[in-house]
């Protein structure tokens, strides 16, 4: 299975769907197409035909900003249409900004409100082990999320009650909404926070398949505590004017020739 070629694929998928209507969020979309790449192609037990599977292992996107990226993956796995990935944001869609578990086939949580989905995700890996499924609970957080409280609580008892089903993914691709995150609310060195939270912490190149890869399969092999994957990455990786606009990609307009421009790029 070629990965690489997947991911594009996903990307372009992704800016389809946010071209659809017009504008949305690029940036914290694209940068993590990589790491959604290899959780749907490769390290998640899930089904397409039975997404409401038992013991099934659960994403929660909790930078749920970034639902293009999700959809498009979905899409490409088969969970939706093509034709439905187009209706983003649209009048009676099903796939609204923010991911919604009760509109879309293959979301678990619902997120939108940053720092929520991290709680959602740790319940989860609570109920999994009481269940004892086996299941795997993946959380995806942004950098500029970390500054709300709730993910260091929520980090803490992940922590305590020794998640080890439990594996976290930083989006670090150093932006945020308003500006870069060392100017706003620095994150100064997320391995050492973590680590001092209990977490057993990888920190990789975020948009390099291979080291993904590898990184989920040594959390998996941990034993006894949560893990937490730092995802170095750039925000609005694989088209150069979505990555050279910098901040202002964090939600930006795409133009019909842009998207050409765009899919032409990722061929």
């Amino acid at each position: 299975m070629d990965m690489q070629k997947i991911a594009k694929e996903i990307r372009g998928l992704t800016l389809r769907c946010v071209a659809s209507v017009g504008q949305g969020h690029l940036g914290g979309s694209m940068s993590i197409v990589d790491v959604l790449t290899v959780l749907y192609y490769k390290q998640m037990n899930v089904d397409v035909k039975n997404p409401k599977m038992i013991a099934r292992d659960r994403l929660v996107l909790s930078k749920g900003h970034a639902g293009p990226a999700l959809y498009a993956t979905l899409c490409h796995k088969g969970y939706i249409s093509l034709e439905e990935l187009l209706t983003l944001n649209k009048f009676k869609t099903n796939l609204p900004s923010h991911c919604d578990m009760n509109k879309t086939p293959g979301i678990d949580m619902t997120t939108g409100s940053l720092g929520q989905g991290i709680s959602c995700a740790v319940g989860m890996a609570i109920a999994s082990k009481l269940a004892k499924d086996q299941a795997y609970i993946y959380c995806i957080i942004g950098d500029g999320e970390s500054q709300e409280g709730q993910v260091w609580e929520a980090s803490m008892y992940a922590s305590q009650k020794q998640l080890d089903n439990f594996i976290l993914f930083l989006d670090n691709n150093n932006m945020q909404i308003d500006n870069y995150t060392s100017k706003i609310n620095s994150l100064i060195n997320p391995k050492l926070k973590w680590e001092s939270f209990g977490f057993f912490v990888q920190s990789i190149d975020g948009n390099n398949i291979e080291e993904i890869d590898q990184a989920i399969t040594k959390a998996k092999q941990n034993k006894g505590c949560p893990s937490m994957i730092i995802l170095n990455t750039i925000k609005g990786k694989g088209v150069s004017f979505i990555e050279e606009a910098g901040v202002s990609n964090h939600s930006m307009p795409i133009t019909t020739e842009q998207l050409a421009k765009a899919l032409e790029e990722l061929k």
